[in-house]
Parts: C-alpha cells; structure tokens; sequence
C-alpha cells in the first residue's frame, strides 16, 4: 500500500514530484519522500505524515535537479518506524542511487538474515532495504539473451541479479545521477505505468491520476518483468527473466485501492467498479426502495446496481471527510460512536425505507456492523447489504495491509453467520466467477485474498501459513 512516482528532463523536477505524489495520497499517508539529482548528485527530503506535512515548501526550494522520484507510504512490511520512509539513498562502488518501492516481498526475511551473515548492516526495517543491499554486492554480468547500451553497463546488471533473488511483488522507481530507472515484478502485481508531457518530460507512476495531475499523457504500463530506462540518450527496455510469468495483478486495486480516476493494468477502475456493481444486481436481485453507497468505497458499485436493478440510487451516508487517522478513542461508549465521525445516515433518505447498501468489502466486520446498526437507528425498514467483491479469508503477503486470517471475519464464519453478526436482513457477496468475468477484460490476477491460493511464497510464509 504504497505510491511512487518519477519524473525525467523537468526543470521543476521535485515540486511535480510533489504534486504527483499528492495525486497518489491515497495510496499512504504514514510518511514522504523525494529523491532529486541535479546530474552529479542526489539530494532527498524525507517527512512523516501527508505529502503537505512531510514536504515543506523550504525543502523543494532545496531540491535542485530535473530528474527525481517520491514515495508515499503505508506500511506493510517494516512498521512505522521514521528509518522506514523512503526513497532509500545508497552510495557504493558503481555510484549512487535512490530507491522507493511498491509491494512486498515474501522471502524478504531469508534473504535479510543471509546478506547480514555476510556482513550486511540494515538501517531500518523495510523489505525494500533488502533491494539496496542485492544491487549493491551484485557481481554477475547480465544475462547472455540481453545487450546493454553503453550506459547502462555498470549498473543494469546490478537491478537484474536482484530481481532474479527476491519474490513477491515490487514496482520500483530507481534514481541515478543521470538516469530513471522503472522496474515490475514478472508477476505484475503492482500497477505502473509510463507517460510523457508535450515537452518531452517522461513520468513513472502509480496510477495515471498522478499523470493528469502534471499534464502528462498516458503512453502505456511498464509491463512485468520490465526493466525501463530513461535518459539523455532516450528510452529502452529489458526483459532480465527470458521465460514469461503468468501476469497476477492484484485484484483488490481494482476493487479498493486505486483511484477511480485512474488507468491500471490498462483498464479504467470507474467502469470495472460500475460493472461489478451490475453484476451484483444479476446475481441478488432483490426488491427494495432505494440503492445506498458507503462512501466513498461503494459509490460506483451502488451506481452500478441501481442502473442494472432500475432501483433508485440515493446517497444515504454523509461521509465527514475531515477526519484524521489519529482519533483517540479512550473508551468503548466512543469507540461505538465513532463510525459516526466518517459516517452520518440521512434519515430523510433511510426512514421507512427498505434499502440496499453496498460496500466494497467486509475485512473484520466490525464497522459493517455499525452502519447497519447505525441505519436501524434512522429508521430503515429493512437493510439488504451487498458487497462488490468475495469474501476476503486470506491476508494479503503482497503489499496490501490485511489482517491476520484469525482477524478476518469470512475466515472464521459462515456467509449466514456474518450477516447474523453485523445484524442485516441479507447479506451476499460477489462471486469470484462474477468478479473475475467483469474483470477478465484484462487477464491474470493474483486472488489469494479470496481464495487463499498464493501465487508467490517463500518457506518462511508457507511454515506461517501452516501455523494459521
């Protein structure tokens, strides 16, 4: 659950790294960072918090240079912990480089513990530290099938022994003194994608909504397993792996994550989450008066429904969009009544209503509950909810923060058993078969969240696995 960003050849290269990671926010609001080279050295501005309170105006002005990458972070792997928050600087033998990452790797501890028996020291603890220590000490030559351009000689080879040791999921944008680096795992869990303005700038993200934000085109997604790179003497790819993954995106950025603004794995999120809204609608047709979203997660999968039911759809949730993150909950009698400081039922809407809420998901349980109780409250006759997605009964090893399987409501009850726990007349979920034929448009996704099935693991996750 993170955001990365970069950008070549732009005068004002960090203040549109700024913006751009502004735009992928929603991707972590833990910490920031911007990595910047001036084409002789790389200066980084590191900060906890959101982009506007990590970065400050101060530390932009600083930041000179036209080639630059930005971070923002959620913490899957490492915790919160300020050693953490990347871009991560390393400066050896073959120069230096600045580093932000995308995902999670599973064999992230087995290869920790073997690089400090060779001598290693770690700093912090990320996974992504484990990338600067693997390109650092690589020695081999690239592969036989690739022919490198005369400026990536010295440090190509470096990216692609590491890639070939790690597993798991990693989007990564790498800085040189003159050079931008993108990398995708060859499973392509997570997004990236490639855009350049109308003055020859070139853009690495996350998302496209990170490419509208500094006017720049969508060209195309970096595609798994490719190594870009970009600099003075133009744009050129490698494929380090000579066999050909099968591609496991990650379905939940459909679902969840992503902006609904935004192009992954080369299909618009707005319409896949429409389209699994109309899909619910075939699979529970249900008679009621009114179609409801919680918002914002179930907005398009509500608007979905309602145009495939014909039911009216009618937003009747508030959602308060001021609150912080850090809410201080000091008793039970306020932890009951804070679902209510992001959501408030508007009782014109609800009273004597027999209603469908729909969400994008169910993970504890535990603020589901609340709403429903929360919309008996105001009134409502009867309360059907649906959700735009399966049941999640596995957590995520790939850089979605879920929690353990003992947390996960579905892993422990039955469909009929949650819907008694969060007190709804019905409960229903999309089907996985439902799920993967709206999204099918765009082949091969990782759905061990809802399956279990993991396409990527490493001893350590499996003896874990076991365990749970």
């Amino acid at each position: 659950m993170c955001g990365i960003f970069g950008v070549f050849n732009h005068k004002s290269a960090a203040e549109i790294t700024f913006l751009g990671l502004h735009a992928l926010q929603h991707r972590g609001q833990e910490s920031a960072g911007i990595a910047v080279s001036d084409g002789y050295d790389i200066n980084i501005k590191l900060g906890t918090g959101l982009v506007t309170q990590a970065i400050k105006e101060e530390d932009i002005k600083e930041l000179k240079g036209d080639i630059a990458i930005g971070h923002v972070r959620y913490s899957t792997s490492g915790g919160s912990n300020i050693k953490n928050i990347q871009p991560f600087f390393a400066h050896f033998y073959g120069g230096q480089f600045a580093i932000a990452h995308n995902g999670n790797l599973v064999n992230a501890e087995r290869l920790k513990k073997e690089l400090e028996m060779e001598g290693a020291i770690f700093r912090s603890t990320s996974d992504t530290e484990v990338f600067v220590h693997l390109i650092a000490k690589a020695r081999q030559p690239a592969p036989a099938h690739i022919n490198l351009h005369k400026n990536d000689e010295d440090f190509l080879p470096h990216i692609f022994e590491a890639m070939k040791k790690v597993k798991g999921a990693y989007s990564l944008v790498i800085l040189r003194e003159k050079q931008l680096i993108a990398v995708r795992d060859p499973h392509g869990f997570r997004p990236l994608v490639l855009g350049k303005n109308r003055t020859g700038s070139y853009f690495v993200a996350s998302e496209t909504c990170a490419l509208d934000i500094v006017d720049a085109e969508y060209l195309r997604d970096i595609n798994p397993g490719e190594v870009l790179v970009i600099d003075d003497a133009g744009i050129r790819s490698y494929y380090p792996f000579e066999y050909t993954e099968n591609p496991k995106k990650c379905i939940f950025e459909f679902i969840y994550f992503a902006r609904p603004d935004s192009k992954i794995f080369k299909e618009w999120v707005y319409s896949i989450r429409k389209e699994f809204g109309k899909r619910l609608a075939k699979e529970y047709p249900i008679d009621a008066d009114c179609v409801v979203p919680v918002l914002d997660s179930g907005l398009l999968a509500a608007m979905g429904y309602s145009e495939e039911s014909g039911i009216p759809f009618e937003i009747g949730l508030i959602r308060n969009h001021y609150v912080g993150r850090s809410f201080i909950q000091p008793s039970q009698e306020i932890r009951d009544l804070s679902v209510r400081l992001k959501l408030n039922p508007v009782r014109d809407v609800i009273e004597g209503k027999r209603i469908i809420v729909i969400d994008d998901s169910i993970v504890r349980g535990t603020t589901s509950k609340k709403i429903v109780n929360m919309l008996r409250r105001a009134g409502a006759k009867e309360i059907h909810m649906l959700i735009s997605s399966p049941p999640v009964i596995s957590p995520c090893y790939y850089g979605i923060d879920t929690p353990t399987k003992e947390e996960l409501l579905a892993s422990q009850m039955s469909v009929e058993e949650i819907r008694r726990f969060i007190g709804a007349d019905t409960l229903g979920y999309l089907s996985l078969e439902g799920m993967l034929e709206v999204a099918n448009k765009s082949k091969g996704f990782c759905t061990a969240c809802f399956t279990g099935n993991y396409p990527v693991l490493d001893e350590f996750f499996e003896e874990e696995i076991k365990i749970l």
